[in-house]
C-alpha cells in the first residue's frame, strides 16, 4: 500500500543536465530519484550517512523510469516520492518528476488526495533491500527501530 503522503522537493535544471538536444539527459532522472529519496529520509530527521553508520545500507535492486516529456536547461522541476512498499527488509519508492512554473516553489508534504503539481515529465520508482555492512539482509526494524516506526507511520 502507498504512503499517504508525497515529499516534494524543488530542483532547477542545471546546463550540465542537458545534452545536444537541448534536453535533460536521461540518465539525470535517476539522479533525482535518490534526491527524491534522500531528502525524503532527511526531512523525517534521518539521513543516509547516519544510517550506513549504524551498519545498514539500503541498494537498488530494481529500477522503473518511463519518459514522458523531456525537462529543459532552466526548467523548475519538482522530485515527488512516496513510499510505494515497506516491510522490515524492503523499502520501494514511486516517483514523479514535474515541470512547475515557479522556482518559488518550496519543499513540502502534500496528501495523495491533493493533484500533484505542474505537468508529468518521467514517472517510476526503485525497489531496496535493507543489508548489513557484509551485504547480507538485515532487518530495518532490529537494526534501526526509530526509523522503522517513523517509515511505518507513512505507510
Amino acid at each position: 500500500m502507498p504512503s499517504q503522503k508525497w515529499f516534494l522537493h524543488p530542483l532547477r535544471v542545471r546546463y550540465q543536465e542537458t545534452d545536444q538536444m537541448g534536453v535533460v539527459f536521461h540518465g539525470n532522472y535517476i539522479t533525482w530519484f535518490e534526491i527524491g529519496r534522500t531528502e525524503l529520509i532527511r526531512a523525517m530527521g534521518y539521513d543516509y550517512k547516519t544510517i550506513e553508520q549504524e551498519g545498514l545500507l539500503l541498494p537498488v535492486v530494481d529500477l522503473e523510469c518511463r519518459y514522458e516529456r523531456p525537462a529543459r536547461y532552466d526548467d523548475t522541476v519538482v522530485v515527488c516520492t512516496r513510499i510505494s512498499d515497506f516491510s522490515p527488509v524492503r523499502l520501494s519508492f514511486e516517483s514523479e518528476i514535474r515541470r512547475v512554473e515557479s522556482d518559488q516553489f518550496k519543499q513540502s508534504i502534500i496528501d495523495q488526495y491533493e493533484d500533484l503539481p505542474g505537468e508529468k515529465l518521467v514517472a517510476g520508482g526503485t525497489k531496496h533491500v535493507w543489508v548489513n555492512e557484509k551485504w547480507r539482509p538485515a532487518r530495518l526494524d532490529k537494526g534501526l527501530p526509530q526509523l522503522y516506526a517513523l517509515l511505518q507511520s507513512l505507510v
